[in-house]
């Protein structure tokens, strides 16, 4: 059968009808609107768009999977808090019953991500695995047995926030020290420009074009494969911070996998191997333990859509 997945973005709302293999066989997008009251509206009209130019019918989806920021009761389908659009106590799920008239489940983005990899991606051949999406924060997700795991009110998993360093760099979420505040895409970039402010000669400024405004998550990468010695320092630096983040995961619930998202996932083996290394010389017992294998996302921009709509196929 297929489902319907949403995907509910700063920017856009993503909508796909999906097989149950895990395939996009239609999509559109809509720009997000100012209010919740809008963006319902918008998601309505979208899926009905769908069904219409592929001539399907609500009895022939499985239901309609939701991912959506911020902090989610999935029992409820209840977006309790979204900061970036100003949501508060929004009954998602029930205002699309009025509509449609399936089974209608939601959850965070991270999780569906995580969920689309663990059934259709990356981890689709493990069974129990973890995620770490890189972006502007740092998500988590954790697939057991083939099954999300949000802990209890959905409020689990916040793996981004766990403590890295101790009075460490402050956090969006009030605490200081947190993994999201070292190894995330906003991170990264910031470690980049400080370390290219204190060296003018790096070759990061010829990779910008010599406007630090355009760094981003790819700029002491790339730099680092050419051999320059600033991105080097910043590459090894933001691996030891990742690396100690996944060990900590490992050592707490040794998955099968561990899956890296987000743009800088992009980097592939060459970001993997490192933490490979870094894992065999400091995990607990890590050559007589089971081996995780360290792996990236492979769903690209499709995973939110692909995973919320596995909230429903799967």
């Amino acid at each position: 059968m297929y489902a319907v997945g949403v995907d509910i973005g700063g920017m856009s709302i993503k909508v796909g009808i999906v097989s149950d293999k895990g395939k996009i066989i239609a999509e559109n997008r809509v720009k997000t609107a100012k209010t919740a009251e809008q963006c319902i509206k918008n998601m309505v009209e979208q899926i009905n768009s769908l069904f219409k130019e592929n001539n399907l019918t609500i009895n022939e989806i499985s239901g309609i999977g939701i991912g959506c920021p911020g902090a989610v009761t999935s029992q409820t389908g209840v977006v309790d808090f979204l900061p970036n659009l100003g949501w508060e106590n929004v009954p998602l799920a029930d205002e699309l019953r009025k509509s449609f008239n399936t089974t209608i489940k939601i959850s965070n983005d991270a999780n569906v991500a995580a969920l689309g990899e663990a059934i259709y991606g990356a981890a689709k051949n493990y069974n129990t695995s973890i995620m770490f999406t890189l972006g502007t924060g740092v998500g988590g997700g954790m697939i057991i047995d083939k099954k999300l795991f949000e802990g209890g009110f959905s409020r689990g998993a916040e793996l981004g926030h766990i403590t890295l360093f101790l009075d460490g760099e402050p956090c969006t979420c009030g605490r200081r020290g947190c993994i999201e505040c070292y190894t995330s895409a906003t991170a990264l970039i910031k470690q980049t420009k400080n370390a290219m402010l204190k060296n003018k000669a790096s070759t990061m400024w010829e990779f910008v074009d010599g406007d630090i405004d355009k760094v981003d998550g790819r700029t002491a990468f790339e730099c680092s494969k050419t051999g320059d010695k600033t991105a080097i320092e910043v590459v090894d630096t933001y691996v030891y911070y990742l690396s100690e983040s996944v060990l900590n995961m490992l050592n707490i619930f040794r998955p099968d996998a561990f899956i890296l998202g987000g743009g800088i996932s992009a980097q592939g083996n060459y970001l993997t191997d490192k933490i490979k290394a870094y894992c065999e010389k400091f995990d607990y017992g890590y050559k007589r333990a089971p081996r995780t294998e360290i792996i990236c996302a492979t769903l690209g921009n499709a995973a939110g859509i692909i995973g919320a709509a596995a909230l429903v196929n799967n």
